[in-house]
């Protein structure tokens, strides 16, 4: 194949291979955005590291596709009845510049062939007393809530 390389005033022009999406580096995008970071410092970070530049439609295209699989992560059909469902809060380190403990709390239904099923996460600020657990459970919406549970355990 012949290959026709431009001509510049001060002949500078060198051709580069561009490298093709390395495996992983949507999952790095994916991660960083998890992190809060802008679009523009997602941006940055491939540029310092490996010297290439990244699009921002390229950062917008992945972190649209992560919405997008966990928007029907969180619309999929659960089980009716979970004989045991466990709650209980993470907590996760959360902040730009002060950074405080949060909790995320965590509902975990165990359907009748002893298969573990998230069936849901919410963020938080506050503890986890009896009557916050009653708040954080009562905003499920009641098309997501089993129709029975058998034991509710809080670890």
């Amino acid at each position: 194949m012949r290959i026709e390389v431009p001509r510049d005033r001060a002949g500078v022009f060198e051709p580069q291979i561009v490298p093709r999406r390395v495996e992983g580096f949507d999952e790095a995008i994916v991660s960083l955005y998890a992190k809060s970071l802008t679009t523009g410092e997602i941006r940055a970070h491939p540029a310092e590291m490996y010297q290439v530049e990244v699009s921002r439609d390229l950062v917008s295209r992945v972190t649209d596709e992560a919405v997008e699989e966990t928007e029907a992560w969180r619309a999929r059909p659960l089980d009716s009845v979970y004989p045991v469902v466990l709650i209980d809060a993470l907590y996760v380190k959360i902040g730009k510049g002060q950074v405080a403990n949060r909790p995320t709390y965590v509902a975990v239904g165990i359907n009748g062939h002893v298969e573990r099923d998230v069936l849901g996460l919410s963020g938080g600020t506050g503890g986890e007393g009896a009557k916050h657990w009653s708040t954080v459970l009562g905003r499920t919406p009641q098309s997501r809530r089993p129709r029975r549970v058998h034991c509710l355990l809080r670890l």
